[in-house]
């Protein structure tokens, strides 16, 4: 439990520090829910989509919030509008957990349109999985192990250029020493949450 709260403690620290930071709301707001405080938690996960509409497990995680709170109207709204951005963005997997919510509250699923970028991804460019645009390959991956082969795959360079930035506040904020493996983790998962990979 000392854990949750330092947590809690170190999550709500780097909200406030950069109240613009998504990351730090989403994961503040993970941090809030793993500890059973729902109400706090939904705020988080509404702040954190205010800043970036496009991450999905935000809307899954708001509702599950709200059925904690027993808003189930207000999670059926949530679910609806996440598995409409997650749907547009080919996020399959979240998509598919929210729909399955949806079932489960017997609420209507949206329709799943059948999605295809605007012209063919060429040699040397990639479809990116957290702008949904069609953007610049990296020319390398950016780590020699199968997780960087996956972001070379599925991020184009402006994306992780912009991870590079984020991530350098996720280490400052949250003083990460990189050589603990557990550090490592930490900014693995975040890393893999800024991109939409997971």
């Amino acid at each position: 439990m000392a854990d949750t709260a330092a947590r809690i403690e170190q999550f709500r620290k780097m909200a406030n520090d950069d109240p613009k930071n998504e990351l730090g709301h989403f994961s503040l707001g993970k941090a809030l829910l793993d500890a059973g405080q729902p109400a706090e938690a939904a705020a988080s996960f509404r702040t954190c989509l205010e800043l970036n509409a496009n991450i999905s497990k935000a809307y899954q995680l708001l509702a599950t919030a709200q059925l904690a709170l027993k808003q189930n109207d207000e999670a059926i709204k949530t679910l609806t509008l996440g598995v409409q951005h997650a749907d547009e963005r080919r996020e399959m997997m979240p998509r598919n957990e929210m729909a399955k919510m949806l079932k489960e509250l017997g609420a209507p699923v949206p329709e799943f349109k059948q999605t295809t970028p605007e012209r063919a991804v060429s040699e040397g460019e990639v479809l990116c999985q957290r702008c949904n645009k069609i953007g610049k390959r990296m020319s390398a991956a950016p780590f020699r192990n199968t997780l960087g082969t996956e972001i070379q795959e599925k991020i184009c360079a402006d994306c992780f250029r912009e991870w590079i930035g984020m991530g350098t506040k996720v280490i400052n904020e949250l003083r990460l020493p990189m050589n603990d493996p557990q550090a490592q983790k930490m900014y693995d998962q975040h890393m893999m949450e800024f991109l939409n990979l997971r």
